[in-house]
C-alpha cells in the first residue's frame, strides 16, 4: 500500500515539473534571425541546434517540428545536421504589404517531453520594385492668369519597397515654365508639386507636355515617368468651394460593389464651361484605390472590395476643378466597419495514440487556433465537453495541449 501511494506521489512530482518547465519555455524569450526578402530556396538561416543549445541528436529523438500559420512550410529543419533551411523565395511586400517592420513568428515543438519555443524571422527590404504612377498621362488646366510662384499638385507614384528604398525623389523635363518640388508628408512619404516659374500666354502656347519622373533611393535608384499635360486657357473668376470640407463615412467591410458611399457637392459661381464643376478622386499614398466618384455627379461608390483586416481606414482627397481649370479639394475620411466574416480555424497535432489507463497530466494533442477578425469578432473560446477524462491547458499564444 505504501509503496503504491509513494509510486503515485512520485508521479504527480514528475508530471508537476514537467508543466512547470513547459509553462517556462512558453514565456522564454524568442530566438531571433533576419535575413534579406527574395533570398534563393535552400538558405541557411541558423543552426537551430546550436541555438536552442541541444546536440543535433536530441532534435530527432525529441521530435522537432517547426510549425507556421495555417501549416504553410516556408522553413526547414534538417534533423541530420540541425540547420534551419529556407524553403521558398519570401517577398517581404506579399507577406507583410506596406508594414515596415516584417517579421514572421515560427513556433518550435519538441514532442518528447513537450517543449516550445518561439523564433521571430524579421525580412529586409530590398529595392526590387521601381515607382509607378497610376495613368500614364495626367492633366492639369491652367489659366493664363496664374501667378509665378503657383504651385499644382501632381499625382503621386507607387512603390512598394520601403525606407530608403521607397520614392525619394522627383524630377520634370527641363523647361521655362515650370519645376518641380519634391515635399514629405509626416510619415516620410514624398509627394510633387508643380511651380509655375514664367507667366502662360494662351495665345502663345496653349498646350504644354512635360515628363514627370519618380526615383527611389536605391544602388542604383530605380524611375518611373509619366507625362503631365498642360492646358493653358483663358481667365477664369470664382474657383469651385465644397458644401463642406470633410466628409466622415462608415463602410461596412462586406458592402457589395457599386454601393453608394457619398455624394459630395461643390458650386461654381462662373456661367458656362467656367461654371461646370469635374469630380476626381486623389489617394497621395499611391495605394490601389477601392472607390469611385462619378465626376459629374460627385456620387462615390464602392469598386474592387473591403476588408477590414487589411485596411481599417482610407484619407481621400477630392478635387472639383471647373471648365477654366480652377479647382478647389476636400477630403473624405472613410472608415471600414469590421464583420464577422471569418471562422476560427484549428490545427491540431496528435502526439500519442495509445495512453495507459492510470497516466495522468500526459499530454494527448496539441492545436492551435486563430482567426483574422479583430476586436470581438477575432475573440476565441476553446473548450471541450465537462464528461472527458481530459483537460484544455493554454501554453503559448492561441496554442494548447490536451492532457489526461
Amino acid at each position: 500500500m505504501e509503496t503504491a501511494l509513494s509510486k503515485a506521489t512520485q508521479k504527480r512530482q514528475v508530471s508537476f515539473f514537467a508543466i512547470l518547465l513547459l509553462l517556462w519555455a512558453a514565456d522564454s524569450e524568442a530566438i531571433r534571425y533576419s535575413m534579406p526578402e527574395e533570398t534563393e530556396n535552400g538558405f541557411l538561416v541558423a543552426n537551430l541546434a546550436k541555438d536552442l543549445r541541444l546536440r543535433v541528436e536530441e532534435l530527432a529523438t525529441r521530435g522537432a517540428q517547426i510549425h507556421y500559420k495555417g501549416n504553410k512550410e516556408l522553413l526547414q529543419l534538417d534533423l541530420k545536421t540541425g540547420n534551419l533551411l529556407l524553403c521558398e523565395k519570401l517577398d517581404r511586400e506579399v507577406l507583410c504589404g506596406a508594414t515596415e517592420l516584417c517579421v514572421l513568428h515560427f513556433q518550435v515543438l519538441l514532442e518528447n517531453p513537450v517543449q516550445f519555443f518561439q523564433i521571430d524571422l524579421q525580412l529586409t527590404d530590398i529595392n526590387d520594385h521601381a515607382p509607378a504612377f497610376p495613368d500614364r498621362e495626367m492633366l492639369l488646366k491652367i489659366p493664363e492668369n496664374v501667378q509665378p510662384g503657383t504651385a499644382f499638385p501632381l499625382k503621386t507614384a507607387q512603390d512598394l519597397d520601403i525606407g530608403s528604398n521607397a520614392v525619394q525623389n522627383y524630377t520634370i523635363s527641363p523647361n521655362l515654365n515650370f519645376h518641380v518640388v519634391t515635399h514629405s508628408h509626416g510619415d516620410g512619404r514624398k509627394y510633387p508639386e508643380l511651380v509655375l516659374d514664367r507667366a502662360l500666354d494662351a495665345e502663345e502656347q496653349p498646350e504644354l507636355s512635360l515628363t514627370l519622373t519618380a526615383l527611389d533611393g536605391g544602388a542604383p535608384p530605380r524611375s518611373g515617368t509619366t507625362t503631365v499635360r498642360i492646358e493653358v486657357v483663358d481667365i477664369n473668376d470664382n474657383a469651385p468651394q465644397f458644401v463642406q470640407p470633410l466628409y466622415e463615412v462608415q463602410v461596412p467591410e462586406n458592402s457589395p460593389l457599386d454601393s453608394l458611399v457619398v455624394t459630395v457637392s461643390a458650386r461654381d459661381l462662373d456661367a458656362g464651361t467656367h461654371g461646370s464643376v469635374a469630380y476626381s478622386l486623389f489617394q497621395h499614398d499611391g495605394a490601389s484605390q477601392p472607390f469611385v466618384i462619378d465626376e459629374i455627379t460627385g456620387e462615390i461608390r464602392l469598386k474592387q472590395a473591403l476588408d477590414f483586416e487589411v485596411t481599417r481606414h482610407y484619407n481621400i482627397e477630392i478635387a472639383a476643378t471647373d471648365g477654366g481649370g480652377l479647382s478647389s479639394k476636400c477630403n473624405m475620411a472613410v472608415q471600414v466597419v469590421d464583420v464577422n466574416d471569418n471562422s476560427p480555424e484549428l490545427t491540431i497535432r496528435t502526439l500519442t495514440s495509445s495512453i495507459p489507463e492510470n497516466a495522468l497530466e500526459t499530454v494527448v494533442a496539441v492545436f492551435s487556433v486563430s482567426d483574422p477578425d479583430s476586436g470581438d469578432n477575432g475573440k476565441m473560446v476553446c473548450s471541450i465537453q465537462n464528461d472527458l477524462p481530459f483537460l484544455l491547458k493554454p501554453t503559448l499564444k492561441n496554442f494548447y495541449t490536451l492532457v489526461t
